[in-house]
């Protein structure tokens, strides 16, 4: 079992801290959205569908912890910089965005209902908003379990994949994404092999992905990053499978640095590469993956290793967290309202459809 992501009972947030991960298990207790933020962006947790339930639980959290607003003209503010805070934590992956818009459209439906104010009204709108947190969180467990569903189903048997980053279980509140549909083939005796590559320079797949893997008893194997293209070429990889943070309305893909170089050898090698991400990660106000915008993140995390400095003194150092993938590298996108496939601006805006909150 991966031990629980998210643990909200009021007035506090645990979240599971993953930058100790797979050697402790060990929670960080968050009170408002200022610490939520800061949790997202010091790493804490990760991963686009985990960090938009995190953020929707900032809602409730704030409105418990500061001073009680004496409007709703003050209470509809705050939840405004409630908004911009959370938001502000991390720039590419989609769903902390959506998370945080759907709970301030909720309240400011709420406060728009209301004629007077009062303490009492006050604490149903934060049970209003601790109720559409927790559907946030359930609607992602149930998008894992659909994706993995139709993932699965893409898979030849005796499959053999490889995948990047981590997004399993631990990037999510369900059984994850792109690991999510590994564990439900594997269960459908469909996987004979999964590699992880070790994403650096954060080390998630060393240190997360494969241990998933491990614990779900998939037969798996770690590789550095650079040893990609060889087994492409040499032990038979039938799919590449991976996350995403953001997919603009023609189907580019941002994801976890290193996802583009993957997607390129996978074409040469003609090995389908598939992204696995829930509806939220759709931005149809973007209209190819140029728009995106690219986390910058900080250089140490390149130039140290757990605090050990693994370059020269001084060095400096790129680290853009994501790259975009072109639509057509992708074999085909998977959401939990089917499969896109072939991945293009009509075929994105089809599975669109049904969506009911854009």
């Amino acid at each position: 079992m991966i031990p629980a992501r998210l643990i909200y009972k009021t007035p506090v947030l645990k979240i599971l801290d993953q930058r100790l991960l797979p050697h402790k298990t060990a929670y960080m207790i968050v009170r408002n959205a200022a610490q939520t933020a800061k949790a997202i962006k010091d790493m804490v947790l990760r991963g686009a569908p985990l960090i938009g339930c995190a953020a929707a639980w900032g809602f409730p959290l704030e409105l418990k912890a500061c001073r009680r607003p004496s409007s709703w003209k003050e209470t509809l503010a705050l939840i405004n910089s409630t908004a911009r805070v959370l938001k502000a934590a991390r720039p590419t992956a989609l769903a902390l965005f959506y998370a945080a818009d759907r709970m301030r459209g909720k309240a400011a439906c709420f406060i728009a209902d209301q004629k007077d104010f009062s303490p009492k009204k006050y604490a149903v709108l934060i049970r209003s908003l601790e109720r559409e947190a927790y559907k946030i969180t359930e609607e992602d467990r149930l998008a894992c379990a659909r994706m993995g569903e139709l993932g699965a189903g893409l898979l030849k048997k005796k499959s053999i994949v490889l995948t990047h980053c981590n997004a399993g279980a631990l990037a999510t509140m369900g059984i994850g994404t792109a690991v999510g549909v590994i564990t439900e083939a594997h269960s459908r005796n469909k996987i004979k092999h999964a590699y992880s590559s070790e994403t650096r320079p954060y080390l998630q797949g060393a240190r997360l992905t494969i241990w998933e893997l491990q614990r779900s008893k998939v037969p798996s194997e770690l590789i550095t990053d650079n040893m990609a293209g060889h087994l492409m070429k040499t032990a038979g990889i039938n799919a590449v499978i991976v996350g995403a943070d953001r997919i603009a309305a023609n189907g580019d893909t941002a994801n976890k640095i290193g996802t583009y170089s993957l997607a390129v050898l996978a074409a040469y090698h003609k090995i389908p590469f598939y992204v696995i991400a829930p509806t939220p990660t759709i931005d149809i106000t973007l209209k190819t993956g140029d728009e995106i915008r690219i986390e910058e993140r900080s250089s140490e995390e390149v130039t140290f290793i757990n605090g050990r400095l693994v370059a020269p003194k001084g060095v400096r150092a790129r680290h853009p967290g994501f790259d975009v993938t072109p639509a057509g590298l992708i074999t085909a996108i998977v959401t939990e309202k089917g499969v896109i496939r072939p991945v293009n601006k009509k075929t994105v805006a089809n599975n669109l459809k049904h969506f009911a909150f854009l």
